[in-house]
C-alpha cells in the first residue's frame, strides 16, 4: 500500500531513495522518511508530510551511497514524525520500513516493554526493529529471519544494519517487495515504478522469502533457510510512462490513455473466421469451457463494479449464471465453492491484499481461479498461474481509468469466447467484435466532451449530495460513477438500482440534489424514461449518460455517449463518468490523482 525504496551501489543514495519516492506518491500516504548510513551511523529524517516536505528536510548532498527509504499510510497511530518509518532501535543501528500490518504487534509491544526496550512510536512496524537488534545472530539476514518468526501478519520489509553497511535485507509476505539489478548498483522496492529510471532488470520476491542485496550481487532464500533460485526478468516499463507530458495530472493523461488501452487489449484476440476471441492466457479449451455451470467474479472498488458488468456480459453472452462479489468479504462468510463455477480474481495491481487472500481460499477448496490483472509479475497473476492480462500500461492516479476499462473490454471478450462455444449466432458475434474495434474511436468522441462536462459540472458545483441511478447495464455504470466522484471531490454521491429509487431515497430529492441518471439505449429505455419522471416530478435535477434519444426537455443537462452495441455501453458512459468526476474535482481544486486517505494498491486487510 506505501512505498518502499532500498538502494545500494555507488551512487549517492539520497537522490534515488527521493526520486523513488516521489515515483511512488500515487499509492497514497500520509508521512515520509529516509534512513542512510554514513560512516558506520544512522541518518534518519522523517516527516508527518509530503516527499517535498523530506527534501527540504535532508542535508543537501549527502555522500552514503545506502540507504531505505518509505513513505506511509497510517495503520496503527496517527500521522505524525514519531509514527513516520523507517524506524530504529534504541542504540540507533538498526533501521526498518515494513508495509503491511503486524497482528500480534500488541503483545510483542508488551513483551519488548518488558524486556527494557524503549518504544518511541504507536506503530506496529517498529517491534521489528527491536527484534532484529535483540537476536544475537551472526549475520543480519539470520537476524531477520529470527525476528520474522515471531511475527504474524503481513510484511514487505527493508532492513539496514549500520555495521554492515553494504547490504540491505528484505523480506516479503503478502505485501510486494521487487528488487532492481543495475550495474554495480541494486535497488529494492515496493513496486517497479521506483526504480525503471536506473533498470528493467527486475527480480520479484515470493511470499516468505527474504533477499540480502549488495550493490553487485543478491541472494534469496526461504525464512526458514532454504535456498532459492531467481532469475532475472526484463519489464516493458518506459519511463516516459510516468511523466505527465503534456497533461494537467495523471488521471488527465490516464483517461486520454483508454483508446491506446482498450486497442491493445483487444489486439490479436479478435478471431474474425471463428466470430471468437481468442484468450490463451486463461488455459481454457473448449471443452473445458462447456463445463463451466457458473462465473463468479471477485474484486475490490472499481474491480468489484467491473465485475459486475463482466457478470452482465457473461449471462448474456454466455447464458451462463453469473455473478460478482466484493473480496473483502468473500473469504470471511465461508464461501460454498463449487468446482464447476469459474472464478475471476480482479485486481489492477494484482497485489490486492483482499483479493490474493479470496484466490488463496477458492484454492484451497478446489476451485478453478483465473486473473485479469494489469501486472503479469503480480502476485495474483502468479498464484493463479493462468487469466487476461489488461495491458491497460502504467496507472499512476489513485483512481482507476484505464485499468477499469480494459477491465470491462477483457471481460466483453471473456463473454464472447464462451458464448461461442455455447449459442451465441455467429452473426451476433461478429456485430459485437466490430463494436470492439470501434472503442477506442468512440472513446475518443466522448473524452472531446470535456468542455461540454466542464460546463455542466459549473452549473451544479454547490451542490454537496448527488444520486447516481441505473438499470441493470446501467447500475453497475452508476455504482463506479459514484465512487469515482466520492474519492476524488469528496462530495457525498450514493448509487442506486433506478427500480429501487422509489422505494425510499426518493424521500430525500429536493432541487438542490441531482441525479446522474444512466441511460442506455436498450429495452429497457420506457423503465429509464420512468424514473427521470418522477425525480422531475419532486423539483430534481436530473444529468443523463445516455446513448438514446430523449425526449426534449426531459432532462436539465445531457451528456451523450456514442450508440453501439448494447453491451458495450455501460463502458462508454463510465468514461463519461471519469469525465465528469475529474472536472468537479478540479472545480473544487482538489489534487487529483492522491486523495485523501486512499491508496492505488490496498495491500492491508
Amino acid at each position: 500500500m506505501c512505498g518502499i525504496v532500498g538502494y545500494v551501489g555507488y551512487r549517492a543514495a539520497a537522490p534515488v531513495l527521493l526520486d523513488g519516492l516521489q515515483r511512488l506518491e500515487y499509492r497514497g500516504y500520509d508521512s515520509a522518511g529516509v534512513a542512510l548510513v554514513e560512516n558506520q551511523r544512522l541518518e534518519v529524517h522523517r516527516t508527518a508530510g509530503r516527499v517535498v516536505q523530506l527534501r527540504r528536510l535532508m542535508p543537501t548532498d549527502p555522500p552514503a551511497t545506502v540507504g531505505i527509504a518509505h513513505t506511509r499510510w497510517a495503520t496503527h497511530g496517527a500521522p505524525t514524525d514519531a509514527n513516520a518509518h523507517p524506524h530504529t532501535d534504541n542504540s540507533g543501528r538498526i533501521a526498518v520500513v515494513h508495509n503491511g500490518v503486524l497482528d500480534n504487534a500488541t503483545d510483542l509491544r508488551a513483551r519488548l516493554v518488558r524486556a527494557g526496550v524503549r518504544l518511541m512510536s504507536e506503530t506496529d512496524s517498529e517491534v521489528l526493529a527491536h527484534l532484529v537488534a535483540l537476536s544475537s545472530a551472526d549475520t543480519l539476514e539470520s537476524a531477520v529471519r529470527e525476528a520474522l518468526r515471531q511475527v504474524q501478519g503481513t510484511f514487505g520489509l527493508l532492513v539496514l544494519d549500520a555495521q554492515r553497511p553494504g547490504e540491505i535485507v528484505a523480506a516479503r509476505r503478502g505485501s510486494p517487495v521487487v528488487l532492481g539489478i543495475g550495474d554495480r548498483e541494486m535497488i529494492v522496492a515496493s513496486d517497479t515504478a521506483a526504480l525503471v529510471r536506473y533498470t528493467q532488470r527486475v527480480v520479484y520476491l515470493d511470499d516468505d522469502e527474504i533477499a540480502v542485496v549488495r550493490a553487485d550481487e543478491f541472494r534469496t532464500g526461504t525464512l526458514d533457510d532454504r535456498r532459492t533460485t531467481k532469475m532475472p526478468t526484463v519489464i516493458e516499463a518506459p519511463e516516459e510512462d510516468y511523466e505527465l507530458g503534456e497533461h494537467s495530472d495523471f488521471m488527465h493523461k490516464e483517461m486520454h490513455e483508454q483508446v491506446e488501452a482498450v486497442d491493445r487489449c483487444t489486439r490479436g484476440r479478435l478471431d474474425d473466421a471463428a466470430a471468437t476471441a481468442r484468450l490463451d492466457g486463461l488455459r481454457l479449451e473448449p471443452r473445458d469451457c462447456r463445463k463451466i455451470q457458473r462465473v463468479t467474479f471477485v474484486g475490490c472498488g472499481s474491480a468489484y463494479y467491473a465485475g459486475q458488468i463482466g457478470a452482465n456480459l457473461v449471462e448474456e453472452l454466455a447464458r451462463i449464471p453469473a455473478d460478482a462479489e466484493p473480496a473483502s468479504e468473500f473469504r470471511y462468510r465461508n464461501p460454498i465453492v463449487d468446482p464447476d463455477t469459474l472464478y475471476v480474481a480482479v485486481s489492477q495491481s494484482g497485489e490486492t491484499h483482499d483479493t490474493l487472500a479470496a484466490v488463496r481460499e477458492l484454492q484451497r477448496k478446489g476451485a478453478t481461479v483465473v486473473g485479469a490483472v494489469n501486472n503479469a509479475s503480480s502476485s495474483i497473476a502468479r498464484a493463479c498461474g493462468a487469466g487476461v492480462f489488461l495491458h491497460a500500461g502504467p496507472e499512476v492516479s489513485v483512481a482507476a481509468t484505464k485499468s477499469f476499462t480494459t477491465m470491462v473490454v477483457a471481460f466483453a471478450l471473456m463473454g464472447l469466447k464462451l458464448g461461442r462455444v455455447r449459442d451465441l449466432p455467429a452473426a451476433r458475434a461478429e456485430r459485437l467484435i466490430g463494436a470492439l474495434r470501434q472503442l477506442p474511436g468512440q472513446i475518443e468522441t466522448v473524452l472531446k466532451q470535456e468542455d461540454h462536462i466542464t460546463a455542466i459540472v459549473r452549473r451544479y458545483r454547490d451542490a454537496r449530495h448527488l444520486f447516481y441511478v441505473g438499470r441493470v447495464r446501467g447500475w453497475p455504470v452508476a455504482r463506479e460513477g459514484a465512487q469515482k466522484l466520492k474519492e476524488i471531490s469528496y462530495l457525498h454521491a450514493e448509487a442506486y438500482q433506478a427500480g429501487e429509487l422509489k422505494h425510499g431515497p426518493l424521500a430525500l430529492i429536493t432541487p438542490q440534489m441531482p441525479t446522474v441518471a444512466v441511460i442506455p439505449d436498450d429495452d429497457l429505455l420506457p423503465r429509464n424514461i420512468s424514473t427521470v419522471e418522477e425525480i422531475k416530478a419532486r423539483g430534481g435535477p436530473v444529468i443523463a449518460v445516455t446513448s438514446a434519444d430523449l425526449p426534449a426537455g426531459l432532462c436539465d443537462e445531457v451528456i451523450r455517449v456514442p450508440s453501439g452495441e448494447p453491451q458495450l455501453d455501460p463502458l462508454l458512459s463510465s468514461v463519461a463518468l471519469q469525465v465528469f468526476a475529474w472536472a468537479w474535482a478540479k472545480e473544487l481544486g482538489r489534487e487529483v490523482d492522491r486523495p485523501r486517505n486512499l491508496a492505488k494498491s490496498v495491500t492491508v486487510e
